[in-house]
């Protein structure tokens, strides 16, 4: 679909509205204690997207993926379905099966959570790519989307934002080591105020030529 520059760009009114619905979404999350609390709140917030709303997400991801060099865009490819699509599927599983009942331990580094939330409404109209076109890939709720499924998997699961084994540009990946994450892009991208890097729990990996 082809689309005007001018539908891009969101009316003043519509974009504080959605700006309050984002915002009243963040203050809902930064309410709960406990990471089950934070699991159900998420769950209720991911479950309003239809159906189309999903298949315009995945076209989004799978647009950014062929934008990716091969053989790079073909061995992320199932991460990047994993780190959105896959924990999608197990946010809807683990509230279907009350698991997040169960789930009573408090939220962990709770500076960083509360952070997480203030950087939402904002970070949601933030774009890395001018070029985009179509309408539907640039709506703010789509992004949201993003936020939500990453708040599970960093502070729900306590897992990194981009999965184990997830690869990057130089050979290196996203790695578990006993109990702890790692990660060599951790640090990389602080001045990048909505990158979910900033919020990951994984640990900084050593340079190139330091000894692990």
């Amino acid at each position: 679909m082809e689309a005007s520059e001018k539908s891009l760009e969101y009316p003043d009114a519509d974009q504080a509205q959605v700006t309050r619905e984002i915002r009243q979404i963040a203050e809902r999350m930064q309410s709960a204690r406990t990471r089950g609390e934070l699991g159900t709140i998420v769950s209720h917030e991911v479950q309003k997207y239809s159906l189309f709303d999903l298949q315009i997400i995945g076209g989004r991801l799978n647009a950014e993926i062929e934008r990716l060099p091969s053989p790079y865009r073909e061995s992320i490819r199932p991460h990047f379905r994993e780190q959105l699509f896959g924990k999608h599927h197990l946010l809807l599983a683990m509230y279907r099966s009350k698991a997040f009942v169960r789930l009573t331990p408090p939220i962990r580094d709770r500076e960083r959570f509360d952070r997480f939330c203030e950087m939402l409404p904002s970070g949601s109209f933030a774009w890395n790519d001018s070029s985009e076109r179509n309408p539907y890939f640039r709506n703010p709720k789509n992004r949201l989307f993003y936020y939500l499924i990453a708040a599970f998997t960093m502070f729900v699961l306590e897992e990194p934002g981009h999965p184990v084994g997830m690869p990057f540009p130089g050979g290196f990946k996203v790695e578990q080591r006993e109990k702890e994450y790692y990660c060599l892009i951790r640090d990389k991208e602080k001045e990048i105020f909505y990158s979910i890097c900033n919020f990951c729990p994984a640990l900084q990996s050593e340079e190139p030529g330091q000894v692990k």
